[in-house]
């Protein structure tokens, strides 16, 4: 049995199927599991227990920087590779801040991608040549912890304090404090506020 396992984790049945085209051809990965959205990617993962989570970033239900922060929670020993077509650095930033350790453009080479799984594996970090900086932004605005832009994102998807809370294993509470942090940084007096700039100012991704 090849030793490298991968769990696949996209919306879109052609990308997995590309995915699974381009890893199964090596002799020492094989694919595990397949899902399509952030809470089946860490139902999944849970059950497989893969050595590397293949993962998207714009997922629904939860996006990937939510679904990695959850699955290595329950599998701390697993490797999270984003692949996303997403380059904005606050995308790449709140990813790795949950615990990614690589993240590649989706149009990344065959053999960029079979390299970077190999090398996360191996308790590597990999990341795209092409994201240029990820230096923060230098308008205050934008600066939101990890978690305020998992609560963020969730709030740009119509969820509710509760739903939230059950999203990010968190009291609801809590969420309402984060929701109150991330208006009062935003000058967002309400949510159609705060869900509007977080669109324009590319914070957020719309699935």
């Amino acid at each position: 049995m090849p030793d490298i396992g991968v769990l696949l984790v996209d919306d879109h049945e052609l990308v997995l199927r590309g995915f699974r085209r381009i890893l199964e051809d090596e002799s020492d990965i094989y694919i595990a599991g397949e899902a399509n959205d952030g809470l089946e990617a860490v139902e999944r993962a849970a059950k497989l227990r893969p050595a590397v989570v293949v993962m998207d970033f714009a997922l629904p239900i939860m996006n990937g920087a939510i679904a990695t922060r959850q699955i290595l929670k329950d599998n701390p020993g697993t490797a999270v590779l984003i692949l996303s077509m997403h380059s904005e650095p606050c995308y790449v930033r709140i990813c790795l801040d949950a615990g990614a350790r690589g993240y590649l453009l989706k149009n990344a080479m065959d053999l960029e991608l079979v390299r970077a799984v190999r090398q996360v594996a191996a308790g590597g970090s990999v990341l795209d040549c092409r994201l240029g900086s990820l230096a923060p932004a230098e308008n205050p605005r934008h600066d939101l912890t990890t978690r305020e832009l998992e609560v963020l994102q969730l709030i740009v998807h119509g969820k509710s304090n509760k739903d939230i809370a059950a999203v990010l294993g968190v009291s609801s509470n809590t969420v309402a404090v984060h929701r109150a942090n991330i208006m009062q940084n935003l000058d967002a007096h309400n949510t159609a506020e705060t869900v509007v700039y977080a669109i324009r100012n590319g914070l957020v991704t719309i699935t």
